[in-house]
């Protein structure tokens, strides 16, 4: 019981205290992803800081290929733009190629009441200004309620458990991190949509530093190279 009750402390302090702006990112200009599945290296995610005055533009891409006998049985590629202007969420736009079945996402804001318009492949429609692009390297999305599928535009509402205190080893570093699992609210999706990842945050930093996921598979995401 002390362990759960010192857990929720932990978790609401860390949710609305500090997981507040993009501004804890103003020395990265990059973070790169080394992805894998069942342990075995497949691709990367990687993302470029662009800065003009005011302006911040993250500039992300996404690749894989899963391969058996040496032959490609999947390949994904995706690229994106996630903008914001002093500090708060401005605009989204990215297409995909999954599996040569095209998917893309634009998002924009509403002049008048300020709430995000979305017009993707899978839903089309205004949203919550209050909801975040699920791209997981910004940690504010450990306090929101629901995430957009940075592929689709589906809205994606979600449970967050701060599970506790973790160290994280990659390769010759290890990490001190607050870990997080993210699962969907609504119980009756299907299996292939609901949400259900485990993210690593650096305690100090907030970076994002590991995720982990089982879909026909068992993922990772590990932090490669920041700069």
């Amino acid at each position: 019981m002390k362990k759960l009750l010192l857990s929720i402390f932990i978790f609401y302090s860390i949710s609305f205290e500090t997981f507040s702006h993009v501004g804890h990112y103003a020395k990265y200009d990059y973070l790169e992803y080394e992805l894998f599945r069942n342990n075995k290296p497949i691709g990367y995610h990687k993302y470029d800081f662009k800065r003009e005055g005011n302006n911040l533009t993250i500039y992300n891409e996404v690749s894989f290929k899963i391969t058996k006998l040496g032959i490609d049985l999947y390949n994904y590629y995706a690229s994106g733009q996630e903008q914001y202007i002093d500090g708060a969420f401005s605009g989204f736009k990215s297409e995909t190629n999954q599996n040569k079945k095209e998917k893309y996402v634009n998002i924009s804001i509403d002049k008048k009441d300020k709430n995000l318009v979305i017009d993707g492949s899978s839903y089309k429609g205004k949203a919550d200004k209050d909801i975040i692009i699920g791209t997981w390297w910004n940690h504010e999305i450990v306090q929101k309620k629901a995430q957009i599928s940075a592929v689709s535009g589906r809205i994606i509402e979600q449970k967050v458990e701060f599970i506790g205190k973790e160290d994280v080893k990659i390769g010759d570093k290890t990490y001190k991190t607050l870990r997080f699992n993210f699962s969907s609210s609504d119980p009756s999706l299907s299996k292939d949509k609901k949400l259900n990842t485990d993210i690593w945050y650096e305690e100090n930093t907030y970076t994002w530093i590991k995720a982990a996921f089982d879909k026909t598979g068992y993922w990772e995401y590990r932090l490669k190279e920041i700069r």
